[in-house]
């Protein structure tokens, strides 16, 4: 048995910190049209002796009672089968979803069932947050794999057995308790809360219909106003279809278990910076230049900051750097050979000391 094993070191990923064009659809969501999260417990059967057995009371609890049901009155500890398994059944519901659309639902084992591939769920109510029936589900379970056989009869595990879904195996039922026409005003949450952006959303509507209908709350909410006798459907996609300049927060995100620096926008570090971490010797410095314009050009004279960027290893390589952007002190790093571990530290450390001016994200 060999051990592979595999260690990203460093991802760089640089995005342009020009604004770009983005439709407001993509930014926020519409308040009320979302998702809802549904959820059942049910049986699956058919198994090939993989299921519960009789070490899960509740599974020949259940059996007994859905025979019963069927006018078949059994005791549950006379019931031993491995061909069944008790499992949970959960779904999302699409917004604006009615009776008799179908969807997607998911399954997994309950109890201690070895396999509930190529089992067969028994129809199952799934149930909303509000206690309430909102669609049913049933139909074949499909693992995306199992157990295959290999020499001498031993098996190798793929995938994981004990969970499938159900391709459009829920059905609807109810229609859920929400209707857009109850919508008094518009509302728009965006994504990721900022002030400006929400600023510019609210002035992009406003600018579109030539009417005061828009207004950012906060960071997060932009509340809009039908204009009367509006067809609300379209209303609401010509306001998503609108596009805004955009330009991303730079950020760094540090995937720490793999070691990946991932970052995005023109992230810089503010001079003057000194970071020694091992035998590492790191300094960010910044130097006056006088810059003299020639004579009767009509230029002025003015004094422009020149950045060098510096890392002094122990064996005396040294690497100069003439700005000032994180990219570059992360290239000078990585041909020194810093572990992922050290890197990660100097990092942190840089937006510790508000040298760093980025968002900072640790997985």
């Amino acid at each position: 048995m060999f051990l592979v094993r595999i260690l990203v070191f460093l991802i760089v990923m640089t995005i342009s910190a020009y604004s770009t064009e983005v439709k407001i659809g993509t930014l926020v969501n519409v308040e009320g049209v979302r998702p809802n999260y549904l959820t059942g417990y049910g049986i699956v059967v058919g198994l090939n002796g993989s299921g519960d057995g009789t070490t899960s009371i509740f599974t020949l609890q259940s059996i007994a009672n859905m025979l019963r049901k069927m006018g078949i009155y059994v005791d549950p500890g006379a019931i031993k089968t491995k061909n069944a398994a008790a499992v949970i059944v959960t779904a999302k519901l699409p917004p604006f979803a009615k009776p008799g659309m179908t969807f997607d639902v998911e399954v997994a084992s309950l109890g201690d069932a070895k396999s509930i591939a190529n089992g067969v769920l028994i129809r199952t109510p799934l149930i909303g947050p509000d206690g309430k029936v909102y669609a049913f589900a049933q139909g074949p379970v499909s693992t995306g794999g199992g157990y295959s056989e290999s020499n001498r009869g031993g098996k190798i595990q793929k995938n994981f057995p004990t969970a499938g879904i159900i391709p459009n195996g829920g059905i609807v039922e109810r229609p859920l308790p929400f209707e857009l026409s109850d919508l008094k005003n518009l509302t728009l949450t965006l994504n990721s809360p900022d002030f400006s952006m929400a600023s510019e959303i609210a002035d992009k509507i406003n600018s579109f219909f030539k009417m005061k209908i828009a207004k950012a709350v906060d960071s997060a909410t932009v509340k809009v106003k039908y204009p009367p006798g509006v067809d609300e459907v379209q209303f609401i996609s010509e306001i998503l279809n609108l596009k805004v300049d955009t330009n991303p927060e730079p950020t760094v995100v540090i995937y720490e278990k793999t070691g990946t620096v991932i970052m995005s926008g023109d992230i810089k570090i503010d001079p003057p910076v000194y970071v020694s971490h091992g035998n590492i010797y790191v300094s960010v410095t910044k130097t006056p230049i006088v810059s003299q314009p020639p004579p009767l050009s009509g230029g002025k004279t003015t004094v422009v900051q020149k950045v060098q960027t510096q890392v002094v290893e122990e064996k005396g390589r040294i690497f100069g750097i003439s700005s000032a952007s994180l990219k570059d002190l992360v290239k000078a790093l990585n041909q020194l050979g810093v572990s992922p571990g050290d890197l990660i530290a100097i990092i942190q450390a840089i937006k510790a000391a508000g040298k760093l001016h980025a968002k900072l994200i640790i997985m």
